[in-house]
């Protein structure tokens, strides 16, 4: 998607309101008490503007903003990107080798919480080979243009077959531990009920890669002792709600069966023995869409939006789109915010920047409030979102 492609996208627009009933009627909220979700978002739909920051990226995946407002940014073919607005990209060296195949390759980007003063960059990326691979997490310090001292911190295990569903997004948190996403591995999906494995999974870090401390099931015989949740297929959006300490997740479901959850410690979240898509193939994957002991979805989307990123909402730029999470769509080619009342609940939705016509990888709020949204495509672009005028 290069620049004169995407020139239109500079231009001012106005939000438009898509609710849940243009995704599917299967949408539901995860109580009773709560509004349906396809109930309109509450607010005016916002006035903004788009701007073209950087294009020619091949598959961005993730994005990190430095202090200084610089940006950097994934490749999923391994490269990794310093983008400062008006300059051409400039490419990080050190990065080590990904797995670039299929959904594999270099992935998510995070700063350490203390970067100003440790220069600490996090990197998720597939490793290995179509016979064997995984995720893994590295961590380098960022000297001028590129990485120093880069070292493995954590691999997922035991490695899989197949270029597919490997999750590697990474949230901090407020201790300086991290999550790291993981994905079911595709063929493996059986394996996110167990917890030997990481196979659908999202684990509970330190900084240097070790299991945090008292983390929810390791004291359970035989269970990995970094795991935080199970049950998840491929999760690729996980946010905080600095406010209420809330952590969300979303993953792709199946054939339809899409989910936005509230993750919690020790939780199962049902893949596959519940789920509220299909086989590709469209045969039933489980009778069930619920089972006792495992968690509900805040929302589920039948057809399938496939999320990608996910930002939870806390700017000023926005006013009504405070405390709601913005979930990157590459099929629905959106960004869908999902509207949240004060205790977390669904109550509407909306679909936004429909408009520039592209897979959206990932949305990030900006320090000033704004936001900066990936397009998921060969030639991809970094587009920032502001207010109109």
């Amino acid at each position: 998607m290069r620049r004169s492609a995407l020139i239109a996208a500079t231009a001012t627009f106005a939000s438009v309101a898509l609710f849940a009933a243009c995704s599917g009627p299967a949408t539901q909220a995860k109580s009773p008490a709560a509004a349906p979700a396809s109930a309109p978002a509450a607010g005016a739909p916002a006035g903004y503007e788009t701007k073209v920051v950087a294009d020619g990226l091949a598959n961005p995946w993730g994005l990190a903003v430095l202090p200084d407002g610089a940006l950097l940014v994934t490749e999923r073919n391994g490269g990794l990107k310093k983008i400062v607005e008006g300059a051409s990209p400039v490419s990080i060296s050190g990065v080590p080798e990904a797995f670039a195949d299929g959904q594999g390759g270099l992935l998510d980007v995070a700063l350490h919480p203390q970067f100003a003063t440790n220069g600490l960059v996090y990197l998720s990326l597939s490793v290995g080979t179509r016979e064997a691979n995984a995720t893994r997490l590295v961590r380098g310090k960022l000297e001028g243009a590129g990485l120093v001292n880069v070292e493995t911190l954590w691999e997922a295990g035991p490695k899989k077959r197949g270029p597919a569903h490997f999750g590697a997004r990474i949230l901090w948190l407020p201790d300086g531990t991290l999550l790291l996403s993981l994905g079911d591995g595709f063929a493996y999906r059986e394996q996110a009920q167990d917890l030997t494995n990481h196979f659908g999974k999202i684990v509970h870090l330190t900084d240097a890669g070790a299991p945090a401390p008292n983390n929810p099931l390791a004291a359970r015989p035989g269970a990995k002792p970094d795991i935080y949740s199970y049950g998840h297929r491929n999760v690729q959006g996980l946010v905080r709600d600095p406010a209420t300490g809330r952590i969300f997740a979303h993953e792709h479901g199946p054939q339809g069966g899409d989910e936005l959850n509230l993750l919690q410690p020790g939780k199962n979240y049902g893949w596959p023995a519940i789920t509220y898509g299909v086989d590709y193939s469209g045969a039933q994957i489980s009778p069930f869409k619920e089972r006792p002991g495992m968690e509900q979805p805040l929302v589920y989307w039948v057809p399938s939006i496939a999320p990608g990123g996910m930002a939870f909402y806390s700017g000023d730029a926005f006013p009504q789109w405070k405390g709601d999470v913005l979930v990157a769509a590459l099929r629905a080619m959106e960004v869908r915010r999902v509207d949240l009342d004060a205790d977390g609940k669904v109550i509407g939705q909306e679909g936004l920047f429909a408009e520039l016509n592209a897979r959206i990888r990932q949305v990030v709020q900006a320090p000033d409030g704004g936001l900066y949204l990936l397009t998921d495509a060969a030639d991809g672009a970094v587009i920032k979102v502001s207010p109109k005028g």
